[in-house]
């Protein structure tokens, strides 16, 4: 059964307020997974594209849906990771008379940052799923201790154990990249 016009307008209303107070918040999430203005860009936008579509399925953490939402985020930066990937792998199988040196990647090679935060990122991929999960909602999306034991159905003191094991493997996977 449709919902009257009345409800739609509400429920349109609804997100929009939502969207508003939780847009930058999760296209900052989207760039600390990424490390690109675009693709964090691309992402916050699938986000509310999905919360649009499953809004009757979104789960609440203390009346605020922000780490559902970071939790999308986090499962499509994934998918373009491994996306990306599965392309530079194809790109590498083209004989080398077919490659153009691209100007974009050079200038951002020179970007120290941006390249620290490509380090730890990758770093954070190589992480177990519990660990990575603590790392992505708490470090990286700022979300609290309490919110994200709630939203991954565990214990602080689980959550916060996860997080102290992560930045000891992360110190390592760090310092062996920069090796």
């Amino acid at each position: 059964m449709r919902p009257s016009t009345q409800e739609a307008v509400g429920e349109r209303a609804e997100f929009t307020a939502m969207f508003a107070r939780h847009v930058e918040a999760v296209w900052n999430h989207a760039y600390r997974l990424t490390g690109s203005w675009s693709k964090a860009e691309d992402l916050a936008s699938a986000t509310f594209l999905t919360a649009w579509r499953r809004r009757a399925d979104m789960r609440t953490v203390d009346g605020s849906a922000l780490p559902w939402l970071y939790t999308v985020v986090a499962n499509l930066a994934r998918n373009e990771y491994r996306s990306s990937k599965r392309f530079l792998r194809a790109i590498r199988r083209l004989p080398p008379e077919h490659m153009v040196e691209d100007h974009a990647d050079a200038v951002a090679d020179r970007l120290d940052h941006d390249q620290r935060l490509r380090v730890v990122l990758r770093a954070v991929q190589k992480l177990p799923r519990a660990e990575r999960e603590a790392v992505e909602l708490c470090l990286l999306g700022e979300l609290s201790v309490p919110a994200a034991a709630e939203l991954l159905g565990v214990a602080e003191v689980t959550v916060r154990s996860r997080i102290s094991r992560a930045r000891a493997r992360l110190r390592t996977l760090v310092e062996v990249s920069h090796d």
